[in-house]
């Protein structure tokens, strides 16, 4: 795997972390059908002693995030890698249950051609409604179960994405009551 490691907030990443991180990626290698060309993103900051990693991983159309903090760097890389693989393996089973026919997959991993990009820009803040920040990204076509899939894989309440089925922007929405919603204009 290649993995792509970046420290905020002035953190140096070790060479010892960065060998810790590819015993603790190894682990996953057998979700991909190649796992030398599998790309990930890693995420790792330290703010007023709270140890946190995100990893992402795109997957086609699906983007899998986990995020962990801790009072230890090499503890947060654990719980994070745990919750990536427990999202890995809901995704290798959903993917065969609801969108199988959609997404060709091999070994757990999706073969689509397009592959979800988020770019964040800073925003300057405003006094009356404070913005913290703006998000980018590339809107693929899906069909509304592989919108579900992806909302849950983020671990977010809501997910915009553009729908393969009306080709207008759509809203999936997780509601109180633990069903999903669709907002999508007329």
């Amino acid at each position: 795997m290649k993995i792509h490691v970046r420290g905020d907030n002035h953190l140096d990443v070790t060479p010892a972390l960065k060998e810790y991180l590819d015993k603790k990626f190894s682990r996953i290698a057998r979700y991909f059908d190649a796992p030398a060309s599998q790309e990930v993103t890693v995420t790792m900051s330290v703010t007023k002693e709270v140890h946190a990693v995100e990893a992402m991983v795109p997957l086609g159309h699906i983007m899998l995030r986990a995020e962990e903090r801790s009072g230890d760097m090499y503890a947060s890389i654990d719980m994070m890698m745990d919750k990536l693989e427990k999202q890995l393996d809901k995704y290798k089973h959903k993917i065969g249950q609801k969108i199988g026919h959609r997404l060709k997959v091999e070994g757990g991993r999706a073969k689509a051609q397009a592959v979800l990009t988020s770019n964040v820009v800073p925003v300057e803040e405003d006094e009356e409604f404070p913005l913290v920040r703006v998000k980018q990204f590339d809107m693929k076509p899906m069909l509304v179960p592989e919108a579900i899939l992806q909302m849950e894989l983020l671990g977010h309440e809501f997910f915009v994405f553009a729908n393969a089925e009306t080709d207008q922007t759509s809203v999936v929405y997780r509601r109180r009551d633990g069903q999903y919603g669709l907002i999508q204009s007329q």
